[in-house]
């Protein structure tokens, strides 16, 4: 079976949660495989439905006033951030057991960062602000999904390069005193974001068991688009 990999560049984050929702009714109706969308976004922090009062505790202004949008999202967890530099994936998918699917990403995510050196975990036995993956104590990419009538929206976030200071004016995922980690940080070099990003699809796909097809934004909206590219 197919999975349709879309490599969207940076958007903003409202135009990226439309798009899913296109997505996602062509993905219910039948019209199109299962899909996953990278992509980056412009400064902005979503929170989910377990987000709670105190989450931003500066104000959102003085967030919005440094360029940082704030977004209300019906995915599951709480407060996060998305910037430049940090790879989003969101998979566009049947499922049917959310934490399997929950779990199959967690592993996912560490099995391509485990090509860039870095020895990740899943800490999601420890309790819902855990899912994610870390490194030692520290958190290197955050996780979750809404689900309607079968299939999924929101996903993933991994820290490449991204600024993390935003995540030090908030209480990320719900937790005080996490520390956010990035691929750069861990590494001490420059990652290469491409290169990461074709490995995340790899082993997504892999994870899933789909074959990767690359297609573009149109084909994603369009059924009489010319056929996707094998890779």
């Amino acid at each position: 079976m197919d999975l349709w990999v879309a490599h969207l560049g940076r958007i903003p984050y409202r135009e990226a949660l439309a798009l899913q929702h296109r997505v996602r009714a062509a993905r219910q109706a039948g019209a199109i495989p299962d899909t996953l969308l990278l992509l980056e976004h412009d400064p902005v922090y979503t929170r989910g439905r377990r987000s709670a009062e105190g989450e931003l505790p500066l104000g959102e202004q003085w967030y919005r006033d440094r360029g940082i949008e704030i977004v209300d999202v019906d995915r599951g967890g709480k407060v996060t951030y998305h910037g430049p530099g940090q790879l989003v994936g969101y998979p566009i998918m049947a499922v049917e057991r959310v934490r399997d699917f929950v779990d199959t990403m967690e592993r996912a995510i560490i099995a391509a960062l485990a090509e860039e050196g870095i020895r990740a975990r899943s800490r999601a036995h420890e309790g819902l602000d855990y899912i994610g993956v870390w490194v030692e104590d520290r958190k290197i990419a955050s996780v979750g999904v809404n689900v309607q009538r079968g299939v999924t929206t929101h996903g993933f976030a991994v820290n490449v390069d991204n600024d993390l200071t935003p995540f030090e004016w908030v209480i990320p995922c719900g937790l005080g005193g996490v520390r956010m980690t990035s691929i750069a940080a861990e590494t001490g070099g420059t990652p290469d974001g491409a290169c990461f990003r074709k490995r995340m699809a790899h082993h997504f796909s892999q994870a899933v068991g789909r074959r990767r097809r690359l297609v573009g934004r149109h084909r994603l909206e369009s059924a009489d688009a010319p056929s996707p590219v094998t890779t």
